[in-house]
């Protein structure tokens, strides 16, 4: 087989590893999943999952990135007020990835961390897009004028990060029904000044 159809083998089996990696942690989270098991799932040794990913935290990281794609895909039909409870609502099915995504950014926050530029970029696109919905609903009259769209996003970001940390001391926190409780009084307020 030439270089071109390793090639496509060696994707193909990278997809496979975070398929299943996935999968795994979603189910046994950050601190339930070695190397070891993760290889055992895939069929490999912890060598040949590291010719992939050079570590786990690298490994970790592409299964967070994997996660954003499906949760884009997930919240491309769901209005753009209500993406970060449909999110939230979404991730209570997964503890094992919040808790993944709760300690890498922690960790993260040292710039040597492989993830470190993962998580840089991720909260600077959210808080883009979060900004953005609230220009949009500003221009159609939904959301306050006077509410500053970059401090907003910044605040929905860490409300969102923040009652994911909640959520994992104390299940009966409904993040979802949090996040829709401040939209909608902000969307009240809105209407009530109308009137």
């Amino acid at each position: 087989m030439g270089a071109r159809g390793s090639y496509r083998k060696g994707i193909a089996k990278r997809e496979e590893i975070l398929t299943i990696a996935l999968d795994v942690v979603a189910r046994e989270g950050y601190g339930g999943t070695s190397l070891r098991e993760l290889a055992d799932a895939v069929g490999l040794s912890q060598t040949g999952l590291l010719h992939y990913f050079e570590s786990k935290d690298e490994l970790l990281t592409a299964v967070l990135k994997r996660r954003d794609e499906l949760d884009g895909e997930r919240l491309r039909d769901v209005d753009g007020p209500y993406q970060l409870a449909h999110s939230l609502r979404h991730n209570a099915t997964v503890p094992g990835l919040v808790m993944l995504y709760a300690r890498l950014s922690v960790e993260a926050a040292d710039a040597d961390h492989p993830a470190h530029e993962y998580f840089a970029e991720r909260f600077e696109d959210v808080r883009a897009h979060i900004a953005e919905i609230v220009r949009v609903g500003q221009a159609e009259g939904t959301i306050n004028p006077a509410l500053d769209p970059d401090m907003a996003a910044t605040i929905a970001l860490a409300l969102g990060d923040g009652l994911q940390i909640q959520w994992l001391y104390d299940r009966d926190v409904d993040m979802a029904a949090h996040v829709e409780h401040l939209w909608e009084s902000l969307v009240r307020v809105v209407a009530s000044d109308d009137e």
